[in-house]
C-alpha cells in the first residue's frame, strides 16, 4: 500500500517580532516594576505598541541574513500588531524593490499575541492588590492552560493557531512562506507542528523562550510522514548572535 504524502508548504520561517517598547519597559518581567517604568508605553493598547529603535535595528540585521539563506519568500505573514508590521517592514529592507514586489504581505489575526486581559497595564504591586490568588493559580494550571484575568490562555491561542496553520496547508503547498509573530504564538504553533503532548506544553524550559527577532525554521520533509519537521529554534543575528540549533532526527 502507497504511504500517503501530506501537502504542505515547503518551509515556514517564523520570526519573532523586534525588541518593543513593552519589552524595554518591563526588562523581562510580567508586570510593570513601578510606575515610572510603565510610563512611557501606560494607555497604549497592545496592538499599537511600537519598535524601539534596537528592535528596528534587528529586523533589519535578522533581514540581510534571511534573504542570504532562504532567498525570496512567496508569501509574508503578520498579525497586523504594530510592532510585527514594523518587523516585516526592516526584514524586508535587505531585499530589492523588485524583490519585495514578489513577496505577498497577509495579515491574518489568527497569529496575534494572547489577549492580557486585565493586568496588562498593571505594576506588580497593583495586580497583586487586585489578583491575590494569580501565584497559586499559575502555580496550579501553568503557563499554558492558565489563563490571566480576563484573558486568553494559550490553549486557546493554539485554537486559532490551529486554523491558521491549516489554511497554510490547503493554500500554499510547495511555497517558501515567512511569518512575523509573538512569542506566545510561537510556542503554541510548536506545540501544534510538533505535536507535544499537555506535559512537554507546559514545561516550558527556562531559556528558551522566543528572542526578539530570534528565527525558527520548519522545513516539508516527505521521509517523515510529509510533516513540517523543526531544523533550527530560536536563532538570533547580530550582537546577541547564536549558532543557529540544529535538530536532527
Amino acid at each position: 500500500m502507497n504511504k500517503v504524502i501530506k501537502a504542505r508548504p515547503c518551509q515556514l520561517v517564523i520570526v519573532r517580532h523586534g525588541e518593543s517598547a513593552r519589552n524595554a519597559a518591563k526588562k523581562g518581567s510580567t508586570y510593570f516594576a513601578d510606575e515610572e517604568a510603565r510610563a512611557s508605553v501606560a494607555g497604549i493598547p497592545d496592538h499599537l505598541i511600537q519598535l524601539t529603535p534596537k528592535g528596528l535595528a534587528q529586523a533589519r540585521v535578522t533581514g540581510v541574513h534571511l534573504k542570504q539563506r532562504f532567498g525570496t519568500f512567496d508569501y509574508a505573514y503578520t498579525s497586523g500588531y504594530a510592532r510585527t508590521d514594523q518587523t516585516l517592514s526592516g526584514l524586508l529592507e535587505a531585499y530589492t524593490a523588485e524583490e519585495r514586489q514578489k513577496i505577498r504581505i497577509r495579515t491574518n489575526l489568527f497569529i496575534r499575541e494572547r489577549d492580557p486581559g486585565y493586568t496588562y497595564d498593571m505594576t506588580t504591586a497593583e495586580a497583586e492588590a487586585a489578583f491575590p490568588y494569580l501565584k497559586k493559580y499559575w502555580e496550579m494550571f501553568g503557563g499554558y492552560f492558565g489563563a490571566p484575568p480576563g484573558g486568553e490562555s494559550l490553549a486557546k491561542v493554539s485554537e486559532r493557531v490551529y486554523l491558521f496553520l491549516n489554511m497554510l496547508f490547503r493554500d500554499r503547498v510547495g511555497q517558501n512562506i515567512l511569518i512575523v509573530t509573538h512569542g506566545g504564538t510561537i510556542r503554541c504553533i510548536r506545540t501544534l507542528l510538533e505535536h507535544w503532548d499537555y506535559q512537554r506544553s507546559t514545561a516550558w524550559p527556562r531559556g528558551e523562550s522566543p528572542k526578539n527577532c530570534g528565527v525558527t525554521v520548519y522545513q516539508f520533509d516527505p521521509g517523515f510522514g510529509g510533516h513540517l519537521v523543526l531544523q533550527e529554534y530560536n536563532t538570533v543575528y547580530g550582537r546577541q548572535a547564536t549558532e543557529p540549533r540544529q535538530f536532527t532526527l
